[in-house]
């Protein structure tokens, strides 16, 4: 089974030579490689238990701020100056039958496993096409999955998994709050009786919960808060640097216990809580890293009009991505105070143009070499699925299939190839 591509145009001028190619290709690569981080990470300061989040209401006055620079970026660009023909390839079904799979996750353990997160409580896997018996990890009793936006969200693999078998949790308690925690795996079973905090967020409301887990590139445990729910982001959570709502979080687990805070931590010494790495975000659902690169890809899930793409240099902590002063790059309530710089989303797609709630995918880094450096994302409502490169005239989307279906999640094997989710129970993967 496969999925049909949309009307495709291409891009690329025909009369380029060769030689253009490979110097445009060869500058790249030493671009990028230029911005990978370094391979040993700095000294941690450690923190002596699990941390409870609170919040204090703040009130947002509706504006017309005024126009705000953003940072300027340097983003490493790798490969893929022009968009392939899409109709060459297809997305083909890999398993059918999850139940409400909302995450797509491979340890890096030669294995060959696919992870699935079933909202309800479950992981399951998948493996040489099967799905086994026993799940993975049920941890139903605990998780609260009854609201849209709750439930087992989130799952990341230690990176040395192979010798450090953790695997780490974002799940919605019977409570309503954020659990980050982490359960020892055997085998093909996680030990549900081996759970150890991390972290409890209490969440206001029912939505925009968050739940990415990602380890990035320098060893640290990224996590996606959103900013607590409702609707416009009504106790101010995103500008809040006293708190870990609107965020993205990133801890040592290596480390301290039950973590501790990476030495260049934006507010290690002060001016937020520690944990903090960016802040503004109203709910980055899903968020990933471009290993090659070190650049972090945030899908920020807008509120009634506007969904955003955010692009993050390698090591680039502190940035500030403007909610709830802005939605993508249009105000949206308040007045920015004096001299605050904003980040703004490389892309942007509206609501009028289909869609409801963006979801993030990664940079293709598989072996279809005309996709090396295509970032996929894709819309939960409209089933669209776009691709994102930066060529020499800047930052380029361009909508690349229609699949109809009710995207909640991609997912990136250890060989660098994609997936997608169906909330209907159905793995995709792109094929030639």
């Amino acid at each position: 089974m496969w999925l049909t591509p949309t009307r495709w145009k291409s891009k690329t001028k025909r009369n380029k030579t060769m030689k253009r190619t490979l110097t445009f290709l060869l500058v790249s690569f030493l671009t990028a490689c230029a911005s990978l981080p370094a391979n040993t990470p700095p000294a941690s300061t450690s923190l002596p238990a699990p941390v409870t989040e609170t919040s204090a209401p703040l009130k947002a006055t509706p504006a017309n701020p005024p126009a705000t620079v953003p940072i300027t970026q340097t983003i490493a660009p790798f490969n893929a100056s022009a968009f392939p023909n899409p109709s060459n390839y297809h997305w083909t079904s890999v398993i059918t039958g999850m139940a409400s799979p909302i995450g797509l996750e491979f340890p890096d353990d030669s294995s060959g496993r696919m992870f699935v997160i079933e909202q309800e409580g479950r992981i399951r896997i998948i493996e040489n096409g099967q799905m086994l018996d026993p799940p993975f990890l049920d941890i139903i009793p605990k998780v609260d999955s009854q609201g849209n936006e709750q439930g087992l969200l989130g799952l990341a693999f230690h990176p040395n998994f192979k010798q450090n078998p953790y695997v780490y949790v974002n799940y919605i308690d019977v409570n309503g709050n954020t659990v980050i925690a982490r359960f020892t795996a055997n085998g093909n079973i996680a030990d549900p009786n081996s759970e150890k905090d991390l972290l409890r967020v209490q969440q206001p409301f029912s939505n925009h919960n968050g739940g990415q887990m990602v380890f990035g590139p320098d060893g640290y445990l990224y996590m996606g808060l959103g900013d607590g729910g409702s609707e416009g982001d009504p106790h101010g959570n995103g500008q809040n640097k006293n708190v870990l709502l609107g965020k993205i979080l990133r801890i040592d687990v290596d480390h301290g216990d039950p973590y501790s805070i990476p030495a260049n931590n934006p507010f290690a010494s002060g001016g937020g809580r520690p944990e903090i790495w960016e802040y503004g975000l109203r709910n980055p659902w899903r968020f990933s890293f471009d290993v090659p690169t070190g650049n972090l890809y945030i899908a920020d899930v807008g509120e009634s009009t506007w969904e955003e793409v955010d692009v993050v240099p390698a090591n680039a902590g502190g940035l500030n991505f403007g909610w709830n002063y802005y939605e993508g790059m249009h105000p949206y309530a308040g007045q920015p105070p004096a001299g605050v710089n904003f980040t703004f989303p490389v892309t942007e797609y509206s609501h009028a143009a289909g869609g409801c709630a963006i979801i993030g995918g990664h940079v293709y880094r598989g072996a279809m070499t005309e996709w090396q450096g295509v970032y996929f994302y894709g819309d939960e409502c409209s089933g669209k699925i776009w691709g994102l490169i930066r060529s020499n005239s800047g930052w380029q989307s361009q909508l690349l299939y229609e699949t109809g279906a009710n995207i909640t999640t991609f997912g990136q094997d250890p060989s660098g190839e994609i997936y997608f989710a169906d909330r209907r129970g159905v793995i995709y993967r792109l094929t030639k």
